[in-house]
């Protein structure tokens, strides 16, 4: 069979499923007794296991199908869910991670898997750990001999789950007549009559067994349904060539008592008169319809489609081409003004925007395909630093374009490092200075007009201000005149550490640098909050786009720039009694506070005459304020960014051009770069 076709679709599916096991195993290792989503790792594992097989990647099988052998042994209640096992399970979804993006990427090396296959056999075949509740049912046979029935951990888990939704857990011993002919054909028979009414959660014999005929005329199940036991009996009592039943309730509660419960009567049957017997229609409260204990409710089919995404970004630019002949064919209305055309344009106006706001839309992704891989690497810091944390996530579904998205990823991993191992204490500092031992970082997201933010916080030590200062006076950055805030922020200098350690995890001194970096280029702002001793919080504030803005067109000299609205607070004219000096550089006071002053037209070093009234447009980035002065400006307008060439590349103060409705290009100004 041809797997080529089939390899996408593989990649996909396996990257999403690795991340539900390490989320799932996440939550386990937290809650060990969750039955459902212990059913869910195991499921989720057999379907990797199926498609690697399937795929003809054997070497993947082999791996998740060890891994299949410690689930069943948390299954079977022979395994305690402890962090040493669940680090070797992580372990081995890090090695099917490596495996599947070799794959993805056409890498034939081979890894290693002898080591992680040992160590996976070593927790399955290691001692049967106790375990704590065992039921042996309380059934006897016509032998009187004592079932060999018993109730794990896990079973025991589920059927008290099933009793808090209103089902019962009943146990039943039947005997098939030793006139039967084809027993194992009568036992699935007399199983299928009994899955109408419930769900069968334990049995003897095994299928393999029933299959193989290897059993004698005795047959015990447990099954949870809504059924009394007389209403149980009564079916299993009418199906052809079952001599005795005796059914009884399971009493998980008190197994003290199980083996000396009252037993249920028998109903004997007479064999020779059993063609006579006629079959006893259940009563109307006993319908012939499956039970299920637990009912989940599963989407339709086919309510997403995979695109690739190259796709969507071919969609993009053609909607971003509408919208710049839409803005020229506006222009040529605005000056032969026709009726016709001005009503014609008015719909192709709306229908652009429809059609942006769509695909801008489909564009959008949840930060939770970022945030989702965070919890892991928390809890394996915590463990590598003997270090006690609470990680809280909140605000996942706030939307990002795919762009971004794609970007933020390296930036937040470097800040929740640096929180878990600059930010919070070790339980002993912790305590000594009176507070929990268990130290909180916690991911925030939200959507905060044109932009979105994101908060890593922590209630860890809190940047000490004087111990920035000395760095910064040792590697020649003068700090007279800046307040404690611009100070704090010096850490995001390159190659700026204050950490006297050099580990793994940080205290290189380009963590914060890359931040920055990655951050600014994708058009957004960072800044660190931090009050020594209480905790830390660095913001981070990203546009919600990087394709279409609405932006400000201003005018200095001949030229003409964008600015985007998101940077904007508000414009003020220009008076030249506003103008102050102070520490040799130019600010303009204005209610009451102090804002720096850029002069546009000397910063990009812009000739020629004056033109207009000149305005200050006063901008914010993060919590820092600057007036630019311009000297006109041409009214707001939406307009597409472009890349771009090679030639203006290095260019710093532009993140990119755009064309508009004459079809002259104009450059986008970079605000967080020229501040």
């Amino acid at each position: 069979m041809d797997t080529s076709q089939y390899l996408s679709m593989f990649l996909e599916e396996s990257i999403d499923n690795l991340q539900t096991l390490n989320e799932a195993l996440l939550y386990l290792e937290q809650q060990p007794e969750d039955v459902d989503k212990l059913n869910e790792i195991f499921r989720v594992a057999h379907t990797i296991k199926g498609m690697a097989a399937t795929m003809g990647f054997n070497e993947m099988a082999e791996l998740t199908h060890k891994m299949e052998d410690v689930l069943s042994k948390f299954r079977e209640g022979e395994l305690k869910v402890t962090q040493s096992v669940v680090t070797v399970l992580f372990d081995c979804l890090d090695t099917l991670e490596k495996m599947v993006n070799n794959i993805s990427e056409g890498v034939e090396d081979s890894i290693e898997i002898t080591n992680i296959i040992s160590a996976l056999e070593g927790v399955a075949s290691g001692e049967k750990e106790e375990v704590k509740e065992e039921v042996t049912l309380g059934n006897k046979d016509i032998d009187n001999n004592f079932s060999l029935l018993k109730l794990n951990q896990y079973d025991i888990s589920v059927i008290k789950q099933a009793k808090d939704k209103g089902y019962r857990a009943l146990s039943a011993s039947i005997e098939l007549s030793p006139n039967t002919l084809l027993k194992s054909a009568r036992a699935f028979l007399i199983f299928k009559e009994i899955e109408d009414i419930g769900e069968i959660i334990k049995s003897y014999p095994t299928t393999e067994d029933i299959e193989g005929e290897n059993f004698d005329f005795a047959l015990e199940i447990v099954v949870l349904t809504q059924l009394t036991v007389d209403e149980l009996k009564n079916i299993i009592v009418n199906i052809s060539e079952v001599n005795k039943v005796l059914v009884s309730e399971v009493d998980v509660n008190n197994e003290d008592d199980n083996s000396n419960k009252q037993k249920a009567p028998e109903i004997t049957k007479n064999v020779k008169q059993e063609e006579k017997v006629k079959k006893v229609e259940p009563k109307e409260a006993v319908q012939p319809v499956r039970q299920k204990p637990v009912v989940k409710e599963h989407k339709k089919a086919h309510q997403s489609v995979r695109v690739d995404l190259d796709r969507l970004d071919k969609l993009m630019n053609m909607v971003s081409e509408l919208v710049i002949h839409r803005t020229r064919l506006e222009q040529i209305s605005s000056q032969y003004r026709s009726t016709d055309l001005n009503e014609t344009l008015e719909q192709v106006a709306r229908t652009t925007s429809d059609l942006q706001d769509l695909v801008m839309k489909i564009r959008m992704l949840p930060l939770d395909i970022v945030f989702n891989r965070f919890p892991r690497m928390i809890r394996d810091l915590s463990v590598e630093l003997n270090k006690e944390i609470n990680f809280i996530i909140e605000g996942q579904d706030t939307e990002l374009d795919r762009t971004v998205i794609d970007e933020i990823g390296e930036p937040l991993i470097h800040l929740l490092r640096n929180a878990a191992d600059h930010g919070v204490e070790s339980a002993e500092d912790r305590v000594e200075n009176g507070k929990t031992p268990v130290g909180t970082i916690k991911l925030t997201a939200y959507q905060e007009g044109t932009k979105a933010v994101i908060k890593v916080e922590d209630d860890g030590a809190g940047v000490n201000v004087e111990k920035v200062k000395a760095k910064a006076e040792r590697v020649g950055i003068s700090t007279e005149g800046m307040s404690d805030d611009e100070i704090k922020n010096l850490i995001f200098s390159q190659g700026f550490s204050t950490n006297e350690v050099v580990t793994d995890i940080s205290g290189r001194g380009v963590g914060m640098d890359v931040v920055k970096t990655k951050i600014a280029a994708l058009g957004g702002t960072v800044d660190l909050v931090s009050e020594l001793g209480k905790g830390s919080a660095f913001i981070i504030k990203l546009p919600l786009t990087l394709q279409i803005i609405q932006a400000l067109l201003v005018n200095v000299a001949e030229e003409t720039f964008a600015i985007s609205l998101g940077f904007i607070d508000r414009v003020i004219d220009y008076n030249e009694e506003r103008i102050k000096k102070t520490n040799g550089k130019e600010v303009i006071v204005y209610r009451e506070n102090v804002i720096p002053l850029v002069r546009l037209r000397e910063r990009l070093n812009i000739g020629g005459e004056r033109t207009g009234k000149n305005f200050i447009i006063i901008v914010k980035v993060g919590n820092k304020e600057v007036g630019i002065l311009v000297d006109s400006l041409l009214g707001q307008q939406e307009v597409v960014i472009k890349p771009l060439g090679k030639t203006l590349q290095g260019s710093k103060e532009y993140i990119g051009a755009t064309i508009l409705g004459n079809g002259l290009v104009t450059l986008i100004l970079d605000i967080a770069a020229l501040i």
